[in-house]
């Protein structure tokens, strides 16, 4: 899940600074972990602890407001800010990208698609029970599966079309002269798994994701989370990422990746 870690800090410093280029610094001295790593480590804590719980929906609650509350200053969307400070337990019907970016931990956890889709929509429907924040999230982590097991590309952008009827048949170049800030699942994730499929390495994927110009640190997670497990991530990457977060963070994926990760 590494991954899409990278792909927030690199992208946090464009989030909505319409780039246009794929010609910038990787790492700036002033980018920094946003609510997307925040949450994508809650997601993989819930994992690592998700058989001591049997209503595990209320455990992916507790998850999201406790690290919520460990980082409160992150970047976190209005809507959730309020939901987690007040430790609301209901949904609010979100169709947001949120259910998207944090979920790449459970594409790398499960045996079967199936499995992985089941818990995909668990991890949304907490807060983005919204049938679009579902998708958005399903479609993710089905193909961070899919690539963990092997899938080419064009059996992913096959796997995501019809389960998912996202369509995906665009490519990068065409994408961005238009494209624009979008936070909904359905305008941003099919442009973010695009940018994975329209890639010729991590780092390519990642730098895809910012040039759209859109919500950068969210599109560039995304298609950061899908390219590791096509990819992997170089080790200079995964040692760079490491150093912008904290050691609560940093020991939450490395316990990810110790038990989940590729053998």
């Amino acid at each position: 899940m590494i991954g899409s870690v990278i792909g927030d800090i690199a992208g946090s410093l464009y989030e909505g600074s319409s780039i246009k280029t794929k010609s910038f610094p990787f790492f700036n001295e002033f980018g920094r972990f946003t609510d997307d790593t925040v949450l994508s480590v809650a997601v993989a804590a819930a994992l690592l602890e998700s058989s001591e719980y049997i209503d595990r929906a209320q455990h992916y609650v507790s998850m999201f407001h406790d690290w919520f509350a460990l980082y409160p200053d992150a970047g976190f969307g209005d809507t959730f800010f309020s939901w987690a400070d007040m430790r609301d337990r209901q949904p609010y019907n979100s169709w947001g990208n949120g259910s998207a970016m944090r979920v790449g931990a459970i594409g790398w956890a499960f045996d079967t698609l199936d499995e992985t889709l089941a818990e995909a929509h668990l991890s949304a429907s907490v807060t983005h029970n919204h049938p679009e924040g579902i998708r958005g999230a399903q479609a993710v982590a089905a193909a961070i599966y899919a690539a963990r097991n092997g899938a080419d590309k064009g059996a992913i952008r096959t796997l995501v079309e019809s389960r998912f009827s996202y369509d995906l048949s665009a490519s990068v170049d065409e994408i961005r002269p238009t494209y624009g800030f979008d936070v909904s699942c359905q305008g941003s994730v099919p442009q973010s798994i695009i940018c994975f499929l329209d890639s010729s390495s991590f780092e390519d994927a990642v730098r895809n994701a910012i040039s759209l110009g859109g919500d950068s640190d969210t599109m560039a997670c995304i298609a950061g989370s899908i390219a590791e497990a096509a990819y992997g991530v170089p080790s200079e990457f995964r040692e760079k990422a490491m150093g912008y977060l904290d050691s609560r963070l940093g020991a939450e994926i490395e316990e990810f990746e110790a038990t989940y990760g590729p053998d």
